[in-house]
Parts: structure tokens; sequence; C-alpha cells
């Protein structure tokens, strides 16, 4: 995500009201430094944290990232102290590891008065070396230690005992002068339940994410966990947290596109199909009294009915109030670039939805600048023809003027098609290596949403995204996207194209 697509999900964070925002990894890139620090000047409720390995430099930059955010500033040091780390990637011994722990978190108080300690792997670190680095951590001045299930090995029976055998053995958590966290993974998909049995023998922060995204697998998912301990008041009496339940599926949809990373229309929560009933059974259960079939409100979680559909006779300012609406914070400027694709995409089709009118933002904050963009496609396909695009794509020429070029090209597609008369003329060639093209909204007239990821030769790859009711417009405007954000990478030159 670039900065803008970070700072709408941190607002959104802020709606939903968790407790912490763990923004970045400050020291990793001038980009991610630049997001932390935007984020804690900007985002006010939650705590914002940065992210540090036990390095001086690492700890340094996450104490001028978080700078912004005064009191409400943290930095999560970590380092690995399982047997395993220990040996084979660190080579270090235990009293190596005690010594860096601690230094990390004194130089880390320096910076702020809330820091969070990690022993990286910690479900696989020996219990009574965990309690010795916990103490430790705890009296250089953490007030937060995180147990990390880092490789999802962990099973809730007995992380749920590790966790106990900490809260008994460490004063500072029984006391309260210190928070024992949770970090888990969900390699045998047991992120959630691990967390879950982590709260009820001692933890009282979790570490999660929106729709569980994350390394491998994936994270314990915020939704679950909120919602499990929300629905099973009974069995988790006396726990709760301050999540805005209700902002739910706004915030997954939002971290959805943002990230490019879909739902599975099974999910728990946040799933199309979580509050979907087709058994005639069920349906009939579910007339005659919703918790037949129902343990939880779908309004709770922000299901419910779609606004008010905008058409495209709606005006500058239907369209600025509905953006707010969704939560979106958008300057004049940024309302007018919208309202022009609006107004365009209301040409085409009846309605306009919500959900269009989000991928419409969407695309708006994953621009770059435009190095190219695209002006006139056509293309011929068919089971007996071959797909032939051609493309007109025009750059800015100076401070004023405009360049125009068009080039055709055939391929295995259209789709495949267009994108080459793209290379044709833009001069860089890129490699599709993932596409996806979801509907955004409802009817034959929804639009399509494309998220391409593209190699270009670099060491990442770039993800492009693009919205068009169209899907083969949809798929070059997500392949120009790409192309742009590589050129303005400053890893791509480009050529100069074929003029009209």
């Amino acid at each position: 995500m670039n900065l803008r697509e970070k700072l709408e999900v941190a607002r959104q964070l802020a709606r939903l009201k968790v407790d912490v925002i763990e923004a970045g990894f400050p020291v990793i890139s001038e980009g991610d430094f630049a997001a932390v620090k935007t984020i804690a000047r900007e985002i006010k409720g939650p705590v914002i944290c940065g992210l540090a390995r036990c390095v001086p430099k690492d700890i340094d930059a996450a104490g001028q990232a978080v700078q912004p955010a005064g009191k409400r500033g943290r930095i999560h040091v970590f380092l690995a102290t399982s047997k395993i780390h220990r040996e084979f990637k660190l080579g270090k011994a235990r009293h190596e590891i005690l010594r860096l722990a601690v230094e990390g978190v004194k130089r880390a108080r320096g910076y702020v008065s809330n820091v969070e300690f990690s022993p990286e792997d910690g479900s696989r670190t020996e219990p009574d070396f965990l309690v010795e680095v916990c103490r430790a951590v705890v009296a250089a001045g953490a007030t937060t230690v995180n147990i990390p299930d880092t490789v999802g090995w962990a099973v809730p029976d007995q992380f749920g005992a590790l966790i106990r055998h900490l809260h008994e053995s460490v004063d500072e958590f029984r006391t309260g002068k210190a928070v024992i966290s949770v970090h888990c993974h969900n390699d045998l998909g047991l992120a959630v339940a691990n967390s879950l049995a982590a709260i009820r023998n001692g933890a009282r922060q979790v570490e999660c994410t929106v729709n569980g995204i994350g390394e491998r697998a994936g994270n314990a998912s915020l939704e679950e966990i909120v919602m499990a301990l929300r629905t099973r008041s009974d069995f988790f009496a006396g726990y709760a947290c301050g999540v805005q339940t209700r902002e739910i599926v706004k915030t997954s949809r939002l971290v959805a596109r943002m990230s490019g990373l879909s739902v599975q229309r099974n999910k728990a929560i946040v799933g199309e199909n979580a509050f979907a009933h087709s058994a005639g059974i069920h349906q009939d259960g579910i007339l005659k009294k919703r918790e037949t079939y129902e343990i939880m409100d779908p309004r709770d979680v922000g299901w419910g009915q779609t606004e008010l559909p905008l058409t495209k006779h709606s005006g500058r300012n239907a369209v600025g109030v509905r953006l707010r609406h969704l939560g979106f914070k958008m300057s004049d400027e940024d309302v007018n670039a919208i309202f022009a694709r609006f107004k365009e995409i209301g040409d085409r089709k009846k309605f306009v939805y919500d959900d269009d009118l989000a991928a419409l933002v969407e695309g708006h904050l994953t621009e770059v600048p435009e190095t190219w963009a695209l002006e006139y496609l056509n293309v011929t396909s068919g089971n007996q023809t071959v797909p032939t695009a051609t493309v007109r794509l025009k750059r800015a020429k100076g401070k004023v003027g405009t360049e125009r070029f068009e080039d055709a090209a055939i391929g295995d597609g259209p789709v495949d098609a267009a994108l080459k008369a793209i290379d044709r003329i833009t001069g860089v060639s890129g490699k599709l290596m993932e596409y996806s093209l979801r509907a955004v909204s409802q009817g034959k007239d929804a639009l399509g949403e494309v998220t391409a990821k593209v190699d270009f030769g670099a060491a990442d790859l770039v993800t492009g995204k693009g919205a068009s009711t169209d899907v083969i417009e949809a798929s070059a405007r997500a392949y120009l996207n790409a192309v742009n954000r590589h050129l303005s990478s400053g890893n791509g030159k480009g050529r100069k194209g074929r003029q009209p």
C-alpha cells in the first residue's frame, strides 16, 4: 500500500476503535518511515506503534517516526529467543540474548514510556528461559511483553498453559504493572483459538489483523476474536474490548481493497456467505426466529441494506456527502477527480452503489504520478478472430502540453493484446504474474475491479488496480497503474512511444 492507502486504513482503524495501530517498520524503507510518522501525526485515539529489531538504528528510526504521537507513541522491539533461532539464525547464547533484549528495551525507553518487547518464536522457547526473558525486559522498562507463536506451531491447551505459567511466574503480570500480549499465526488454522485460550489464561492484549491477513497462512483475525468475546460472553465472562463492531464490515472491505487481498466468501463474520442461508430448513427457521440459525445479528458487525444508490444525474455535492458517509476524508481536488470518474461510470450503468464509489476512491488513492494515462481502447476478439487491441495513451509534455501515442498489438486474448499494445507504447515490458477480477456491486452492469501483479524484472512484484464496467478496460487500467508505479519508483525509464 502507498502512503495514502495506509492513511485511509489507519483512519478506519481509529473509527473501529482499536487500541493500538502497529503502523510499520520505520527502518526498513523511507516509505515505511514516512507512513508511520504521518499516521502518528494525523491519527488520533489509538496508540501508534513502530516495529524495531533489537538494533540501535532500528530503535532510533522507530523513536523518530512515532514522535508526533507524543504520549500515544509506542516502540515494539523484538528478538528471537527459541533454541532453534538462537543456534541457527543468531548464533548466540542465552546470556547474549538477555543482554541484547535488555539493551534494546532501555534504548527504546529513551524515546517513549510505552515499550513492547517480543521474544520471537516464543511458543517454541524453553518456558524457564522465557520466564527469565520476561522478568529481565520488564525490569528494564517494557510495559507489554508479547508472546508470539511465530510459526503457528502452538495448540490451544498448550499455549494457554504457557501463558498461565508466565502470568504466575512474573510478578508484574499478576499485579498489572505489565501486560502479556499474544501474536498468533494461522499455519495450523489455530491462530484465533490460541489467542482466545491465551485471554482465558492471563493475556490482556491480542495482536491480530483485519481479515486475518498476514505472513504465510495469516494472523489471528480481529473480527473473529472480537465477536467470539461478544457472542460467547457467557464463556468469556469478564472479558471485553472496546472495538466498535458496527465498523467491522466496512473495515474489512477497505482493507481488502487497499491490500488487494480479497476475502473468501465463506470467511467468518465478514465473508459474503457469513449470514447467507440457502437450505430450506434454515430459511424457514430464520423467518420464524432469527436466533434459530444465527448466533449474531448481522447489523452488529455492519451488514445491512446498501444505501440508496446514486445515478448519473447525482451532483458533485451528493457524491461528496456520500464519500464522507462512507468514511473517506477527501479534499475538494480529490472529490473533483472522483466525480469525473463517477460521471463516466454513471453514463454506463443505471445505479452507482456505495461499493462502486468505494472502488473509484481506491483507484484514486492507488494512483501515482501518471506518466501514462489511458485515453482510448478498442478491442476486437472472438473464437474465430485473432484478438487485436488498439490503444492510445497520453502523457504530460512539459508543464502545459500533452503528447499522445497510439499502437496496436495481437495477443492470446483481448486482455493480453491490450497489455502488449501498452508495452509497445511505453517501452516497458512487464510479465503478468497474478490477475484477479471481481464484481464490485450487483447487476449485469456491475463495476469490474481488476488487481494485477506484474514483474518488471525488479526485486518485488508491482501491484496495479483498475475499475470499469468493461473488464478489458479495467484490466488495461490496472496494468497501466502498475507501469506508472514502476516508472515512478525510478526502476524503469521506458521509451518514446509511437505517435498517432
